[in-house]
């Protein structure tokens, strides 16, 4: 009996210990940002599915096509068609995706933020607007670079099924392994997966240092304010307003990046032959005019308004419970 007390006692202090080894390592700060960036990511993004979707498929539609017409008409036909399924298609690729993209810009940003912080002397422990877009620059590029090949499938993915008149409409869809498969065999191997990746760069890293820097600035504000910003709404707001700067400013680089992605598809159907990504932006002013280059704009900031802001909400509540727990 002695010997059993013993070894339950044992066994509840090896999990204890366990427990404890557990609890030290997720509250070490860059873990934290880690595991709340990545789910705040994964939520965020299911919950705008059918609005990013939308967005895709306008970008990628040229004057003559009338198949997709605003955000709202735009997810109705995508319903009618292709039922709930076709409002959330490419979503489980884009949350396997959009995981470690954004745990890594999470965490990134946080190591940088603290590399700087301790390495360079200052008055104070917070980073300057400059020193924030930095880190916010370096996160994004780390986390374009781990991601990209899931990016650019499942932007694929999600146009395959869609009404573009520039692209042959499959009754079933190509699986993620046939896309992959598909790019690989067909348009250049393993760098092929990697096609779009300096614009995709060039549109990320400065859409995350800026949002990063304004919402940090925010809240940097709201912490120090004599008013109560306590309630979460003030954080949706603050997550929404820097999203919405950052994103109006760097599109024209958004709409690239997806143009790149689906240039080789179909053979090349889409009809995008851009040379490098200052000879896209020269021919898309030229042929589409400056709003050409805005194509999308409005679905973009349906979709990376609320996404931010719940992501920033997640991201922010998630890491007080874990340094709190």
């Amino acid at each position: 009996m002695d010997n059993y007390k013993d070894t339950k006692h044992g066994i509840v202090n090896h999990q204890n210990n366990l427990y404890s080894d557990v609890k030290s390592f997720i509250k070490l700060d860059s873990n934290a940002s880690f595991i709340a960036g990545g789910i705040g990511g994964v939520v965020s993004r299911t919950i705008i599915s059918p609005i990013e979707r939308a967005k895709i498929l306008l970008q990628l539609q040229s004057e003559s096509q009338a198949a997709y017409r605003g955000m709202v008409p735009s997810i109705i036909r995508m319903y009618k068609e292709e039922g709930w399924k076709g409002l959330f298609r490419g979503n489980t690729l884009n949350c396997i995706r959009i995981f470690p993209y954004s745990a890594v810009q999470f965490a990134v940003f946080e190591k940088f933020k603290h590399i700087m912080l301790n390495y360079r002397p200052r008055i104070g422990n917070e980073l300057n607007g400059f020193e924030r877009l930095i880190s916010g620059s370096i996160a994004g590029i780390v986390s374009v670079v781990v991601t990209y090949p899931l990016d650019l499938i499942r932007a694929r993915i999600t146009v395959q099924t869609a009404s573009l008149k520039k692209l042959n409409k499959l009754d079933k869809p190509l699986s993620v392994w046939q896309t992959i498969k598909e790019v690989y065999t067909k348009e250049g191997g393993f760098f092929a997966l990697y096609r779009g990746l300096i614009p995709t760069t060039l549109g990320v890293a400065p859409y995350v240092a800026i949002n990063f820097a304004l919402y940090e600035r925010l809240r940097e504000y709201m912490n120090n304010s004599p008013n109560d910003f306590s309630n979460p709404i003030w954080k949706l707001s603050a997550g929404a307003t820097s999203s919405l700067i950052a994103g109006v400013i760097i599109y024209p680089l958004d709409l690239l990046r997806k143009r790149f992605q689906v240039a080789s598809m179909n053979d090349g159907a889409f009809g995008f032959k851009y040379k490098s990504t200052m000879h896209a932006l020269v021919t898309i002013f030229k042929n589409e005019g400056f709003f050409g280059a805005y194509k999308g704009l409005t679905a973009n900031l349906y979709k990376i308004v609320p996404s931010m802001a719940v992501s920033w909400l997640c991201y922010d509540t998630m890491k007080e419970w874990i340094e709190r727990w």
